[in-house]
């Protein structure tokens, strides 16, 4: 890792107030950012663009149900994750039918025709980088880490989509990794997602920065792992 000064960014749980403390802390070769909620957010909302979604196939639904709907659904597809043998395990036929799941289980009162078209149109939806907006804490601390000479890796339990995305998106195109749960083979807190992380950049633990939003599934899951880790958001 180059000799660098720590750069002033961000203080160890928020980005709302910056502070002395340092970033990337002293030691860390590579800092890893999870995706969805850190560095970029849907826009429109999830529940604005499912009642979108929803409306081209003749289905009435309104932001409000579908926001508590999708939490519920999300929630009973993690379960199913936890439950699996081994836990967490995954594949892009895996990642392809949670969200099939997630979509069919939302709108559960349309007729099983419609609720595929809806699905078909959202995975398409989400896709594209119109349909995403940068997040600014996010993008501050990728700059912090590359002006500090630090590796910049994308993180995430999106699926194979985020390649493409990765690519054209800032400031996701400034990561010079991108490793995704499908790919991986593994889902966010399973360990092996992180063990599998370190193998490929050639780090160990001691090294690797995760910042994240979720408190569970990036900074608990990550700090469980050996890693040092940053909440956002």
């Amino acid at each position: 890792m180059p000799d660098r000064l720590p750069v002033p960014i961000a203080p160890p749980r928020s980005t709302d107030d910056l502070s002395t403390a340092a970033f990337p802390p002293p030691g860390v070769s590579h800092v890893v950012f999870d995706v969805v909620g850190t560095l970029v957010e849907p826009a429109p909302s999830v529940a604005v663009a499912y009642a979108r979604a929803a409306a081209r196939h003749g289905v009435e639904a309104f932001p409000d149900d579908l926001r508590r709907r999708f939490a519920a659904a999300w929630r009973r597809q993690e379960e199913i994750d936890a439950a699996a043998t081994p836990p967490f395990a995954t594949s892009r036929t895996r990642e392809r039918d949670r969200w099939r799941g997630i979509v069919h289980d939302v709108f559960d009162a349309a007729p099983a025709e419609r609720r595929e078209r809806i699905f078909l149109d959202l995975w398409d939806h989400f896709a594209v980088p119109e349909s995403w907006r940068p997040l600014d804490a996010g993008t501050r601390l990728v700059r912090a880490a590359l002006d500090a000479g630090c590796g910049v890796a994308l993180a995430s339990n999106f699926d194979e989509r985020l390649v493409p995305l990765a690519a054209c998106l800032e400031p996701l195109s400034l990561a010079g990794w991108v490793f995704t749960s499908s790919d991986v083979g593994w889902r966010k807190p399973a360990p092996q997602f992180f063990r599998a992380i370190e193998r490929r950049l050639g780090r160990g633990p001691d090294e690797l920065l995760l910042v994240g939003d979720d408190p569970l599934l990036d900074v608990a899951a990550a700090t469980a792992a050996g890693w040092r880790s940053l909440a956002v958001g």
